[in-house]
């Protein structure tokens, strides 16, 4: 039966948590075993900066040496003189270079997924070549030649026929016991340009690889005992969720819990593959199961946390009634920009959204709609989620919080809120 394991930048994050993610690996080797990895520590937020300043035609080359500092010596340090690991870090470091050195166009989206991979690109050479030195049998796959999605960057669409048509190599790599290492987030479209999953995507590469090899089960390893009713940096007196349905995860994920990206739960609902979240730090330890039951859900309240909110509202000029037309045209340039809204509402002449702050698509939303419509937006936001609470859970966690929106369905009540929460 094969399995999909999934390691994120925490525990791949230094030569420590790489020889502990190896010897997880290693003890499960027996078996089938894909290896989904995102890229190193804090590397990806790096490649983002180096996009930015590259595209805004500033200079850039004093992050992308920490980048290659930070990847020589974890490499130093794990390989010594054996020359395997050093030989796929430069073979990587060349290809992103070569990326960097190529035309910006002026396609923001498209140039941030030409660079954005490389993290995961560099890690899985490393780490795939360690595997080997440490006697685990192991192949590198691209992911961009497996994942096959649509042109929209930053947050593509998986074309699932023709990636399946693409997965022959790792079924035979796997029919071979050999563990199958390939890169989180990233894809191509159908004219080989790089894309990505959206950002944490590592954990829909998981979802994606299991569905198109039918595994047995999917492990996400993380720095936390499982799957927790809140993020234990934000919150205090955390509590882990054993047992939850497919259901109650897609809601928490769509919610912003950070433990899963949102578009992970549900190849594996179609497929009705169990989703285990477990300590990388305590590997034997039970951890969490996502499946169909629904009897847990709502045992628990759950409590998110998502930071960096920008509060965007788009009023008649007029004074007339925003009506089904203004909205269809609002949501055209909304999903042409892809900007996904986290929290939307509306009024008589009025219509506001909620959503991540991203100072570039802002710019072109304002640039689009301001000659029709009036607007204001409060940035450094949060927008708190609480599913299956009540009044004694919303006093535990605001205190003296500016709220901007407020709003409660069967069992889940929402706030944007200044960041000024006692947690």
């Amino acid at each position: 039966m094969i399995k999909v394991f999934k390691f994120g930048g925490a525990s791949v994050k230094d030569s420590a948590a790489v020889r502990n993610m190896t010897d997880i690996v290693r003890h499960h080797a027996h078996q089938p075993l894909v290896v989904v990895v995102s890229a190193m520590g804090k590397i990806t937020n790096a490649i983002e900066r180096i996009h930015a300043a590259r595209f805004d035609g500033k200079p850039y080359h004093e992050e992308l040496n920490e980048v290659v500092r930070f990847h020589t010596e974890l490499t130093d340090e794990l390989f010594g003189e054996n020359r395997s690991g050093k030989s796929a870090l430069q073979s990587q470091l060349d290809a992103f270079n070569q990326a960097l050195n190529q035309p910006c166009t002026s396609n923001y989206d498209q140039e941030y997924d030409s660079l954005i991979g490389f993290g995961e690109l560099i890690s899985t050479a490393i780490i795939q070549a360690y595997l080997e030195a440490e006697g685990v049998s192991s192949v590198w796959f691209d992911a961009r030649k497996i994942v096959i999605t649509d042109s929209r960057f930053r947050d593509a669409r998986v074309n699932w026929e023709a990636s399946r048509h693409c997965i022959t190599p790792v079924q035979q790599a796997l029919h071979e016991n050999k563990a199958c290492v390939i890169q989180g987030f990233i894809g191509s479209d159908s004219r080989g340009n790089s894309t990505s999953l959206g950002r944490e995507g590592s954990d829909f590469t998981a979802s994606i690889m299991a569905y198109l090899l039918d595994a047995s089960e999917v492990t996400i390893w993380k720095d936390v005992p499982g799957m927790l009713n809140a993020d234990p940096k934000k919150f205090k007196d955390t509590v882990k969720l054993d047992r939850i349905s497919f259901k109650e995860a897609i809601e928490l994920a769509y919610y912003g819990a950070s433990v899963i990206h949102p578009k992970t739960i549900k190849p594996l609902q179609n497929k009705g593959i169990p989703l285990h979240i477990k300590s990388f730090i305590d590997p034997r330890a039970a951890g969490s199961t996502i499946q169909e039951s629904t009897e847990n859900d709502h045992l628990i309240a759950s409590y998110i946390l998502k930071d960096h909110q920008t509060l965007f509202s788009i009023a008649t000029r007029d004074f007339s009634f925003i009506v089904e037309d203004n909205l269809k045209e609002i949501f055209g340039i909304l999903s042409e920009l892809g900007i996904r809204i986290h929290l939307m509402e509306n009024s008589a002449i009025s219509f506001s959204i909620v959503f991540d702050t991203d100072k570039h698509k802002q710019q072109f939303l304002i640039e689009k709609l301001h000659e029709q419509y009036s607007i204001k937006y409060n940035e450094h936001l949060t927008l708190l989620t609480i599913r299956h609470g009540n009044e004694d859970s919303l006093k535990n966690v605001l205190h003296n919080a500016e709220t901007f929106i407020e709003q409660r369905s069967r069992h889940t009540m929402r706030m944007v809120i200044k960041t000024e929460t006692a947690v």
